[in-house]
């Protein structure tokens, strides 16, 4: 898979979790190792640790079989205009600049890269590097999970979906100092997060 996109470029990548004898999860986390494309996970199972799981790996979306095409095409054109450079804030918060800063960290939204504070390049999946850029654009407010799923699965709920939290968790594995005790992405208990930092924009 990785020496076939490394000869083509690919606007989105559709995977099934079962690809014969091949493990679709598996090949997600290939094609994370090097490239942040957007995935869609196509999976016969509905357990909710699939899904979990196929979040950690960096699958931006999925869609239990069987479905209906359109239900595809829309996920789809949802995916690509939230991993599209341009996205607007998800609260109608507007932001002029495309460098963010804060507490150290630059993230620059033309190239997609994420700078830590010893100058170190820090490797995002799309929907990590999206999720930082919602909270930097809504710093210092306090976002429900509601308004996160409107950013990550296009305002599709599902029973029990624990999606949000899974994505801050990893978000804070790559920013955080002490994912115990964050500094930067903080629980408001029974509302959601915010982004402690004040960001400057340019």
């Amino acid at each position: 898979m990785n020496s076939l996109m490394d000869k083509q470029l690919f606007d989105i990548v559709i995977l099934d979790l079962m690809i014969g004898t091949e493990d679709g999860l598996a090949i997600a986390r290939q094609i994370r190792q090097d490239s942040d494309v957007p995935i869609i996970m196509l999976t016969a199972k509905g357990d909710e640790i699939d899904r979990i799981i196929g979040l950690e790996v960096g699958v931006d979306d999925y869609l239990a079989k069987p479905f209906n095409p359109r239900e595809l095409l829309a996920r789809m054109k949802s995916v690509l205009r939230r991993t599209a450079v341009c996205q607007p804030a998800p609260v109608g918060h507007e932001t002029v600049g495309k460098v963010a800063r804060f507490a150290g960290w630059i993230v620059n939204l033309e190239n997609r890269q994420t700078v830590s504070p010893d100058n170190r390049k820090v490797d995002l999946t799309t929907g990590e590097f999206d999720l930082l850029v919602a909270f930097a654009r809504n710093a210092q407010r306090v976002l429900s999970r509601d308004q996160f799923i409107d950013i990550a699965h296009g305002g599709k709920r599902y029973p029990f979906d624990r999606s949000v939290d899974i994505q801050v968790m990893r978000l804070r594995r790559k920013v955080e100092d002490d994912v115990k005790h964050p500094a930067l992405i903080k629980t408001v208990r029974g509302t959601g997060y915010i982004f402690a930092s004040k960001v400057e924009w340019s």
